[in-house]
């Protein structure tokens, strides 16, 4: 394993190669600071990566390439320059054997729904804001402020639950408030009559960047720009334990190869999941954080993606499935994204999304059944003759989704003040933070991680609430606590 250089001194391990963690590296190189990643996996990109099967390339998920934050907009367009697509954003819910435009289109609604009860989901409205939850505690309580009860029944409490597997009452409204940004039922029912002009919220962009071979493709890339500049990319290395003293991390132990090796720096930037970085301590943290840290889950995820010997099966990026006759809970179509994800044009690849968690009937289903679950369902939903179907591929992805529950609320603040207490070392990205962000937040934590190290005082924790996000200004001067995709 390569080694950093002891005589430089500041010297930065980078645990993790997803967005946050190459970011740091990348500006870290930048600075002319001696970097290394180390990454568990053999590939780069984590939960951003891109897959490829037979030549069909596919996300884990879907990636979005949109930001507010203009620093991480001039980053995405260093590394990969001219080489993204313009994409038109179509995606539909699917519900009650009815396909529905999103973001809502009123005639559209109107069909599909019925006069009748359009009319009653305007008094559920008109009604939630007359007698509204008094304090928002959880998911449902704070969406149904907003968009009225019925309007929760049926478009957000079907798809939410089998993403989250609970109750939504037993999600925290503070997740909501992350991920439908400056949307509410008035905004959607503007935006369903008239076209939107400026300060869309970015939860109804109607297109976006994407890299031609995926979202891979940036991390891939920026892996080869930061092993340029002299910071090695350590794949298949596991970090096993963090030796530290007292408040200070003095090395990491790596298992690569069958070896384990120390790999010593003056800082550190974490972006594994909190949970297994906390765990992985030596000697362990107190009690009470051990216990605190066991309180944190996570939601886990598989894609079976489906080679269909069509050439055009529907027009979406994506379709959100709310119908709980099918498990299926998210349908990605990566043609539609970028044609260079096919190696056969006269062909598409489907990617069927099933939220589950390690362990359970869905993620221990053999994978030969999981590809015919997938292809039997996407017949069910009518998008294709199950005959047309020709082959298919699980892949199946752990720390998918990090969950807000009241667990996870009433231990956070134990969590983080502790990690907060270390003096050289950081917490970045999606699973460092414990934060369903994405991967433009990820990176920005991993920036202002760096110039902590040079000497200026963020709080990455904070990252990620909406008005900061509109308004971050990464300036060296700038006090900043800030705050694209599926």
């Amino acid at each position: 394993m390569r080694s950093l250089d002891s005589r430089s001194p500041l010297r930065v391990v980078v645990l993790g190669a997803g967005p946050a963690g190459l970011t740091a590296a990348y500006t870290l190189c930048k600075r002319g600071i001696p970097a290394m990643v180390l990454e568990k996996t053999s590939m780069v990109g984590g939960h951003a990566r891109t897959e490829e099967y037979k030549g069909y390339r596919f996300d884990i998920g879907g990636h979005r390439f949109f930001t507010k934050i203009e620093e991480v907009n001039e980053i995405w367009h260093e590394v990969l320059g001219d080489e993204f697509v313009r994409v038109p954003r179509l995606s539909r819910i699917y519900y009650s054997d009815t396909f529905f435009d999103y973001p809502l289109r009123i005639f559209n609604v109107l069909k599909g729904l019925g006069p009748v009860n359009s009319f009653l989901i305007l008094l559920s409205y008109l009604y939630a804001q007359v007698r509204p939850y008094p304090q928002e505690e959880n998911f449902e309580e704070w969406v149904s402020n907003r968009f009225g009860r019925r309007l929760f029944r049926i478009f957000f409490k079907t798809y939410t639950e089998k993403v989250w597997g609970i109750p939504c009452t037993e999600i925290r409204a503070e997740w909501a408030a992350q991920r439908i940004t400056n949307l509410t039922f008035a905004v959607a029912l503007k935006n369903a009559i008239f076209k939107p002009k400026e300060k869309i919220a970015k939860t109804l962009i109607e297109e976006f960047d994407y890299p031609q071979l995926g979202p891979g493709m940036m991390w891939e890339r920026m892996r080869d720009k930061v092993e340029a500049q002299g910071a090695p990319v350590e794949l298949n290395a596991e970090v096993i334990r963090l030796e530290r003293s007292d408040r200070r991390v003095d090395q990491v132990i790596v298992r690569c190869n069958g070896r384990e090796e120390a790999i010593s720096g003056t800082h550190f930037i974490s972006s594994i999941p909190i949970k297994e970085l906390i765990l992985r301590m030596d000697p362990p943290p107190p009690p009470p954080i051990l216990a605190a840290i066991q309180k944190f889950k996570y939601r886990d995820f598989l894609t079976v993606v489906l080679i269909v010997n069509q050439e055009r099966l529907f027009p979406d990026n994506w379709i959100y499935v709310h119908s709980p006759k099918v498990k299926v809970g998210r349908v990605q179509n990566f043609k539609n994204w970028s044609k260079a994800m096919v190696p056969d044009l006269r062909k598409t690849s489907v990617g069927m999304e099933y939220f589950c968690n390690v362990g359970d009937e869905l993620w221990t289903m053999a994978d030969e059944d999981l590809v015919e679950l997938a292809r039997q369902e996407l017949g069910a939903i009518g998008l294709t003759n199950t005959s047309d179907i020709e082959d298919g591929v699980v892949i199946r992805e752990p720390y998918a989704y990090p969950v807000y529950d009241a667990d996870y609320y009433d231990s956070r603040d134990a969590v983080q003040g502790y990690l907060k207490s270390f003096e050289n070392l950081q917490s970045v990205g999606r699973n460092g933070l414990h934060r369903y962000d994405n991967q433009d937040h990820a990176m920005i934590s991993a920036i202002l991680a760096v110039r902590n190290i040079l000497g200026e005082n963020h709080d990455v924790w904070s990252i990620n609430t909406e008005k900061q996000y509109h308004e971050v200004v990464l300036s060296s001067e700038a006090q900043v606590s800030a705050g694209a995709e599926l």
